[in-house]
């Protein structure tokens, strides 16, 4: 049983930081991709950031110097360190982990094989 365990979300103020984190538990590839999706309200769930197996990362246009997303393969833990947080970054927040290695088709939600629960990010005054 694959399971994705996240935390970090919650309230910040615009320009503020959060750091998410996203722990695998019963994935046993040895490489595989790990992503951050978001989706908000009325809106469809999209890819934010993705981190293939050699560490490479690839980042959405509208988070690109702002988010930085990490992993630890011992730990099959991945992060994203979100800066300069802005309104519009208000979502709930889903981490990712694909059999996959490669990043290329990350932005598609069917990349993802096994998903975390959500956490809520808002970003608000």
């Amino acid at each position: 049983q694959v399971q994705l365990v996240e935390s970090g979300g919650g309230l910040v103020q615009p320009g503020g930081s959060l750091r998410l984190s996203c722990a695998a538990f019963g994935f046993t590839s040895d490489y595989y991709g790990l992503g951050w999706f978001r989706q908000a309200p009325r809106n469809e769930r999209e890819g934010v950031a993705c981190i293939n197996s050699d560490g490479s990362p690839v980042y959405t246009d509208s988070v690109k110097g702002r988010f930085t997303i990490s992993r630890d393969n011992v730990n099959k833990t991945v992060y994203l360190q979100m800066n300069s947080l802005k309104p519009e970054d208000t979502a709930v927040y889903f981490c990712a982990i694909s059999f996959s290695p490669s990043c290329t088709y990350y932005s598609n939600t069917y990349w993802a094989d096994y998903w975390g629960q959500g956490t809520q990010v808002t970003v608000s005054s």
